[in-house]
């Protein structure tokens, strides 16, 4: 058993203030005895640019915003999902959206970078071109943790349900799911898509949002969220930033597969 914390953000352009305000949820839930914390979407940093995220983007090897995860998670003893940062492609002009995964240690133990870029036209004033500047991921991840095996997606790849069949057929008993949902498709399908794949894939889900709006004109969803296998949302953050947390049990998702085991009555 472990207790788990979902962090809710409202970051901007500015790096160092971004990290702070995660630095102090990472502490705060910490202190409410989380061992496990999921941060949000650009968390680190909500870009005004195609320019800033590309000035901001660190290399796989490391970077500041990786330098001060892995200080926060070996000083806290906290394993922590970095949500989002921006890390350099191939592409020069293009960076990879990439889910990091520290333990307790301050180790790097996983690195998820986003299948399902948001390429969507949703109206006046909401046009998103995301594979404009970045670069998609094409590797399923998972991780051990001492609490079941963990798998990774990020906000756009909630509507993805193979994506999920695919982290379910390599053993996951809990998904993060950092995330930026707009405001009209938050509305709309955030809680029912996290509670479906919650639900279909009989897992833990930690979904963890930006909430607000940003000093880059962009307004969020927020609504973090932390569902069990069997749908029920023991968390929930409704607007602005902060935290929740819930415990969460390997042995309810072995229990769950065997009251209902749909997932191993697959045909297809």
């Amino acid at each position: 058993m472990a207790t788990v914390a979902a962090i809710q953000m409202s970051s901007g352009r500015d790096v160092g203030a971004n990290l702070a305000a995660a630095e102090a949820g990472l502490r705060a839930a910490q202190a409410g005895g989380a061992q496990l914390a999921v941060l949000p979407e650009n968390f680190a940093l909500m870009a005004d640019s195609p320019s800033s995220r590309l000035r901001h983007a660190e290399t796989d090897d490391g970077g500041p915003i990786q330098d001060a995860l892995a200080y926060l998670s070996r000083t806290l003893s906290l394993w922590i999902v970095a949500g989002t940062i921006a890390l350099r492609s191939r592409d020069p002009a293009k960076v990879r959206s990439a889910c990091l995964v520290f333990d307790d240690r301050g180790e790097r133990v996983a690195r998820y970078d986003k299948i399902h870029l948001f390429d969507v036209d949703l109206g006046p004033g909401e046009r998103y071109a995301e594979s404009d500047a970045f670069e998609a991921g094409d590797t399923v991840v998972t991780v051990a943790t001492p609490w079941g095996r963990l798998g990774l997606a990020i906000c756009y790849d909630l509507r993805f349900p193979e994506l999920f069949r695919a982290l379910l057929d390599a053993g996951v008993e809990i998904v993060a799911l950092p995330a930026a949902f707009t405001v009209p498709t938050g509305a709309a399908h955030w809680e029912v898509l996290v509670r479906a794949r919650a639900i279909e894939n009989s897992c833990y889900i930690v979904a963890s949002a930006q909430g607000g709006r940003h000093d880059n004109g962009r307004a969020t969803f927020g609504h973090s969220l932390i569902v069990d296998p069997w749908g029920a949302v023991l968390a929930e953050r409704p607007e602005g930033p902060g935290i929740v947390t819930a415990q969460i049990d390997r042995t309810s998702v072995a229990a769950v597969r065997r009251r209902l085991p749909s997932v191993m009555h697959r045909r297809l």
